[in-house]
């Protein structure tokens, strides 16, 4: 049975982390002086969040990192029970609560273990008191390592007690060292458009580029059109082309065709074509102005379609408002 391969790749330690050097050269002095704050991680999905976690304790503890290394979900027991502990169950049927691990004392030399909360940011503000209040009695013994999304969703009492490390996406290059180093490993033949389709579909999410990238492999000849079709997205250029119609040739009719057959033929949504476009859009050699009223009507019609609005009336709506920016436009030329 083949391993996932986010799994059997996942960094054993801070080295094999790509993509974010400072906070790998903060931790690896963290890990040289044999000390460590509690720490948020912040950052969006995919960006080595808890690998970094779970690296900076494989190196702080080596072999017994396990037993001094706990990992809750906080998405999952978001409430006060995870943190205090099921006080009204029978002991057998207690999960273990963040406060009972905390008075646990470490059997190691360093003389404190990790908890590591990932998705924090989803625990309740009651949890959360409960945690400050835990921090603080349990700190000589245990760290803390919470994993958010945004830091913000975290009260102030613990982003006072805690450093804070900004994971950012992973850069298309970074990404591309990794897919390339796993290809090494696998013994895949991959070429650069294949590794540049997956590191734009994957939007940084490097978590997501290997899911692709080994869904590609299993589906048999890794080519950009595969990519494509398990990502369940469309070629960037058949937004580009699109774009190009409605923004820069005004062909309104034309263009509504064109969309209408991608969303039938090839089950493309609303929204996918909106963030389609926007990618298109952002990476668009035009006038700067034009450039702006596009992206509002982009942003007008991403709105509308997440308030549940009819997809096809707004993405015609959208098509409109771009075939009207480049009739304005061309009215000024003349």
């Amino acid at each position: 049975m083949n391993p996932i391969w986010i799994e059997k790749y996942r960094p054993a330690n801070l080295s094999e982390i790509f993509g974010q050097d400072d906070n790998v050269s903060r931790l690896k002095a963290f890990v040289k002086s044999r000390e460590l704050p509690h720490l948020i991680f912040s950052g969006p999905a995919g960006t080595g969040k808890t690998s970094a976690a779970m690296a900076v304790a494989i190196e702080l503890f080596g072999e017994s990192w396990k037993e001094n290394f706990l990992e809750l979900n906080a998405s999952n027991n978001r409430g006060i029970n995870v943190i205090r502990g099921h006080e009204d169950r029978e002991k057998s049927d207690r999960q273990v609560s963040v406060k009972d691990y905390a008075r646990i004392m470490p059997n190691n030399p360093l003389g404190f273990k990790i908890i590591f909360m990932d998705e924090a940011d989803q625990l309740t503000p009651d949890a959360q008191a409960a945690l400050r209040r835990t921090m603080e009695i349990y700190s000589s013994t245990t760290r803390f390592i919470f994993s958010v999304n945004y830091s913000s969703q975290i009260i102030p009492p613990i982003q006072s007690r805690c450093v804070v490390m900004r994971f950012r996406l992973v850069a298309p290059d970074d990404m591309k060292k990794k897919l390339r180093y796993i290809a090494e490993k696998e013994k895949l033949t991959v070429d650069d458009e294949v590794l540049d389709v997956i590191a734009e579909e994957s939007e940084g999410d490097l978590r997501k580029a290997l899911n692709i990238f080994q869904s590609a492999h299993f589906a048999g000849k890794i080519t950009p059109k595969t990519i494509y079709e398990i990502s369940g997205m469309v070629s960037g250029n058949e937004f580009r082309k699109v774009l190009s119609m409605a923004l820069q040739n005004g062909l309104f009719n034309e263009t509504v065709d064109e969309v209408e057959n991608l969303m039938v033929s090839k089950g493309v949504s609303g929204m996918d074509v909106v963030r389609g476009m926007h990618s298109a859009l952002r990476r668009a050699s035009i006038d700067p102005l034009v450039k702006i009223k596009a992206l509002i009507a982009l942003g007008e019609a991403e709105f509308r379609l997440v308030e549940g609005s009819s997809d096809k009336i707004q993405i015609d709506a959208l098509l409109a408002r771009m075939a009207e920016i480049h009739a304005s436009t061309q009215g000024q030329k003349e």
